[in-house]
This record gives structure tokens, C-alpha cells and sequence, in this order.
């Protein structure tokens, strides 16, 4: 593995160990296999107990792991058929946020979502998955698109929140998230959300309003990051894994909370390890999405799209209330 995170070198040393053990096998005539087999019994008890209990520090690192697979990938793995659209029509395009039409089960859908790069030139082209105004106008221009045709809309999220440069703000970075907030709220068609990577702040929320809204296990959604929390609460964001613990932005924290809808479970050591594996655990809770969506009529759809956002932060008791 090129990225090695802090938590998980035991079990990436343990796996180098048994990996020479076989090769040293494979050419010598000295059987090591009884051997072998004791520390492949070890390394998967090891990975159970590492990433079985893996803290929201520990779900934050892995959120942003290098090699954690990006809208792109997945668009890969799940649709025929893509067709990338580029452009709001008003300033030019943004390469943080990719949108096009495809197709998911032979049904014509909308998939929208940011992007990262993978490499320092490519997040420098896509300004690290940090859209400006323009790419949410971007995404909202397809989301008028994907009503106007009747296709549902796919979203994943992955950004640490929209630029907050001089550049974004001058061009109306608050009001273009705004009005997706907005439009997106009213929208005819089924609107489906997974966080993939990191749920950043506006950022994230600009193409997150929807009927049904997941996270994947390892994933975070937070109107901050830890760092920035830390700074604004103790003055210091050295403090970020204490804040990460009580800030509850991991997807079982936010599924308890009523936030998102459900999470989808992750490959054992992170996305990374297997997109394909990866991709099919999404591509069976689209379907599932789907098909409860699809028969509702357009009033139906949004009464219950209300409804969930009502729920969201209710209060259910008082401590200490008569």
C-alpha cells in the first residue's frame, strides 16, 4: 500500500511479514506454510480488532485517505453510458464538481459529484474538491436538466467544504449554494445523496438535499472539520482528534441521529481496498432507492422529502421539563 495510515501499521507490517514468508517459500525448498497459516489466523484477528473498533478519528483519516475512490471511480463502476456536461452557462466550468447524464440499470439518470484529484497536479486542477460558485450553478443547470426529462438524480459527496477564496465569494459563493439548497428542496424527481469521502459544511450540502441521503461507513458529514473546531473551541487544532470525538461526524453517529438514512458498509480496511467490491454495495442500495421512490407521484415526493427534514433535530424530551 502506497498510504500507510498510523492505526492500521500493525496490520500492514503483519501482512508485509506474511508476504515474505511466501515469497522465501516460493523460492526455496523449506516449507513454511504451518507458519504461514498461524500468522494469516493472527493478521485477520488483528484486522478485526483494528478496524472493527476504529475511533471518529480514526473514520476521519480514513474519509480522507489518498486512495479513497472519487466520484469518477464510482461513476465507472456503476452507470453506462456517461456523458460528461460541463459549463454553468454564466462563468465557465468547474473541475471540482463532475456531472453528466448515464444510465444505472438501463434507467436514464443525472449523476452529479465532486471531485478531488488523485495526484498533486490533479487536485491542483480541480482545486483539491473545493467548488466555486460556478460549479454549483454547474450542477443545478443539470438538476433543471435531469427534471425537465424526468431522470433521477444521484449525488456523491466528497469535498471538505467550497473555496473560500476572495475569487468564489466575489462571483456569489453563498448564494449559489443557497439557491441549490432551495431548488433542490422542490425538485419532481427522486434525488438520491451518498457521502463517499468528507461531508464538508455548505460545501457538501450544496448537492445533498434529497429523498433518500447515505454515507458510507468510513465517511464524515460536518458543518466543520475537526481542525477547524478545535481552533474555534480551544484556541488550538492540534486538538482535532478530541474534537472529532464529540462532534458526532461519523455515519453511525449521524444514522442515530436521524441525519442520514442509513449506512452502506464499507470492504474491511477502507473503499480503497476493493472499488469493485465497493461499488456493488452501492449499487445495491441505489436500486433499493430507486424502486421506493419511483412510484410516488410529485406530491407524494415532496411531502415525504418535507417531512424528512422536519424530523431532522426535533426535540423528543427536556431534561428536567414537567
Amino acid at each position: 500500500m502506497k498510504h500507510v495510515l498510523p492505526f492500521e501499521k500493525p496490520v500492514v507490517e503483519l501482512r508485509e511479514k506474511i508476504a515474505e514468508l511466501k515469497k522465501f517459500t516460493s523460492d526455496s525448498e523449506i516449507d513454511l506454510s504451518e507458519e504461514i497459516n498461524k500468522l494469516e489466523g493472527r493478521l485477520e484477528k488483528l484486522e478485526k480488532e483494528i478496524y472493527g473498533n476504529m475511533s471518529p478519528w480514526n473514520r476521519v483519516q480514513m474519509a480522507r485517505h489518498p486512495d479513497r475512490p472519487t466520484s469518477l471511480d464510482y461513476i465507472d463502476y456503476l452507470f453506462t453510458d456517461f456523458l460528461e456536461l460541463h459549463g454553468d452557462r454564466y462563468y465557465g466550468d468547474d473541475e471540482a464538481i463532475v456531472g453528466g447524464v448515464a444510465k444505472f440499470d438501463g434507467i436514464p439518470v443525472t449523476v452529479i459529484g465532486h471531485q478531488r484529484g488523485k495526484d498533486t497536479k490533479e487536485n491542483i486542477r480541480r482545486n483539491f474538491g473545493m467548488p466555486h460558485p460556478e460549479g454549483y450553478r454547474k450542477a443545478l443547470r443539470l438538476m433543471y436538466q435531469a427534471e425537465k426529462f424526468n431522470r433521477p438524480i444521484i449525488t456523491f459527496i466528497d469535498t471538505k467544504g467550497a473555496y473560500p477564496g476572495r475569487a468564489a465569494e466575489e462571483r456569489g459563493q453563498s448564494e449559489a449554494i443557497a439557491r441549490n439548497l432551495r431548488e433542490m428542496a422542490g425538485l419532481t424527481v427522486p434525488i438520491i445523496c451518498i457521502v463517499i469521502g468528507e461531508g464538508g459544511s455548505g460545501g457538501a450540502l450544496g448537492i445533498s438535499v434529497g429523498d433518500r441521503l447515505y454515507m458510507l461507513e468510513n465517511s464524515t458529514y460536518s458543518v466543520i472539520s475537526p481542525e477547524g473546531a478545535a481552533a474555534l473551541l480551544w484556541k488550538d487544532s492540534n486538538l482535532a482528534q478530541k474534537a472529532a470525538e464529540s462532534m458526532k461526524i461519523t455515519s453511525y453517529d449521524l444514522k442515530e441521529l436521524g441525519v442520514i438514512d442509513d449506512v452502506i458498509s464499507e470492504i474491511q480496511g477502507g473503499a480503497h481496498r476493493d472499488i469493485e467490491e465497493q461499488s456493488k454495495a452501492i449499487q445495491m442500495t441505489l436500486r433499493q432507492a430507486l424502486n421506493e421512490l419511483k412510484g410516488q407521484s410529485d406530491e407524494e415526493l415532496l411531502e415525504a422529502r418535507w417531512e424528512k427534514y422536519q424530523k431532522i433535530g426535533a426535540v423528543t424530551s427536556v431534561v428536567g421539563a414537567e
